[in-house]
């Protein structure tokens, strides 16, 4: 006897997402478009980080990671948004504004393709083919 499927054939994995048509781009995940910020501030909240994206749309989720020793931010966020077009202008306005005196470094989370050269948060991430 084969036990039930627990876990639905999509579930988990990440869409490639169609507004280009190219081969790179971001990357849908479950419910939304993840965005990278980098050079938060350690004393940064979600709230702040919340607060400061808040007008680009409507956010689904935000992640703030704690250094479990000193309870201060490790320097990035995660920001799931709903929409494609919410996430591009959150990328496209944030990238470069200055929070509680950091410059912000903001691109896509998930994505394939090249690492750009310069700028963004997408400079950092591995290219995994």
């Amino acid at each position: 006897m084969t036990p039930p499927a627990r876990i639905a054939p999509r579930a988990g994995r990440a869409e490639r997402a169609g507004h280009d048509g190219g081969a790179s781009g971001p990357q849908k995940s479950v419910e939304g478009y993840v965005i990278i910020v980098l050079n938060v501030h350690e004393e940064a909240t979600e709230e702040d980080v919340f607060d400061a994206f808040a007008d680009f749309g409507e956010i689904q989720n935000v992640h703030l990671n704690l250094d479990r020793r000193t309870g201060f931010a490790k320097g990035y966020a995660l920001l799931e948004f709903k929409e494609y077009k919410e996430a591009k202008a959150a990328v496209e306005g944030m990238d470069g504004a200055v929070l509680q005196g950091m410059t912000l470094k903001v691109g896509w989370a998930f994505g394939k393709g090249p690492i750009p050269e310069k700028g963004g948060a997408e400079s950092h991430r591995r290219n995994d083919g």
